[in-house]
């Protein structure tokens, strides 16, 4: 089981985030921050954006080997679950270290809380779940590789008829890559894109009554950060497009 320090002996008053006791892990940032960027030298697990069930956040902190647990109540997630899976949580690809039937732990590098909305949970924070894609399952979504690109910002929820539109602000870098049409993975959600504005900096989507009772996006308010991932072909032709280029310059040429 995970082993916190001090959680239980905190006034009644302090509610615990990942943001509040974010500086005490930071102490850690070399030794596990490398061993982070070895995690994501290649594609470990593929998702689907296609999220399984709702989890909530059970317990957080420092753990007995000086890292940050996260431990997470689920169900559907851990039929067939296996120590070293790859589970996202909200979107964010975690590796269990520990789950007995009602539960389970992922730990928290320095990076992921710089990237990612997680550091914003706290105890009873709902959070979507889903388990690394089998080869021989379907493809109800798109590609998601768990690897947050960035964070979000809701800036408006309204409703219409049983759907709700959702706008969400992103830096501009990220919203390059997201086209009207087109897939984002928000909070690990696989979503279809309506419109994008780059004089707003926003995209928007629109979740239908089924998606809304599923998934964690509507339980937030303005204001609050989402997970954003775009689609992975949108960087590789971009990347492939910069490298054609450079090859095709006169002194490449030359060279």
């Amino acid at each position: 089981m995970m082993g916190t320090h001090s959680l239980n002996l905190l006034p009644k008053s302090f509610r615990p985030t990942l943001a509040s006791l974010r500086p005490n892990l930071l102490r850690f940032e070399s030794t596990r921050l490398t061993s982070c960027r070895r995690q994501n030298l290649g594609i470990r697990s593929v998702f689907t954006g296609i999220v399984e069930e709702m989890g909530h956040v059970k317990d957080l902190g420092l753990a007995d080997h000086g890292g940050f647990d996260l431990k997470i109540g689920a169900r559907v997630v851990l039929e067939d679950v296996k120590l070293g899976d790859s589970i996202a949580v909200n979107g964010t690809c975690l590796t269990v270290t520990d789950f007995d039937t009602e539960e389970f732990t992922v730990g928290l590098a320095p990076e992921t809380l710089r990237k990612t909305s997680l550091e914003e949970l706290e105890r009873g924070s709902l959070v979507n779940l889903e388990r690394a894609l089998q080869p021989v399952s379907r493809m109800g979504g798109h590609v998601v590789q768990g690897h947050v690109d960035g964070t979000g910002v809701i800036v408006s929820m309204e409703a219409e008829g049983d759907s709700l539109w959702v706008k969400v602000k992103a830096d501009k870098a990220l919203l390059k890559y997201i086209v009207p049409k087109g897939f984002v993975a928000v909070d690990g959600t696989s979503l279809t894109v309506v419109d994008v504005s780059d004089q707003e900096s926003c995209f928007n989507f629109m979740l239908v009554a089924y998606t809304q009772q599923n998934v964690v996006i509507p339980t937030k308010n303005v204001g609050q950060k989402v997970n954003l991932e775009v689609d992975i072909m949108a960087k590789y032709v971009e990347r492939l497009l910069l490298t054609t280029s450079a090859y095709n310059t006169p002194q490449a040429k030359k060279g």
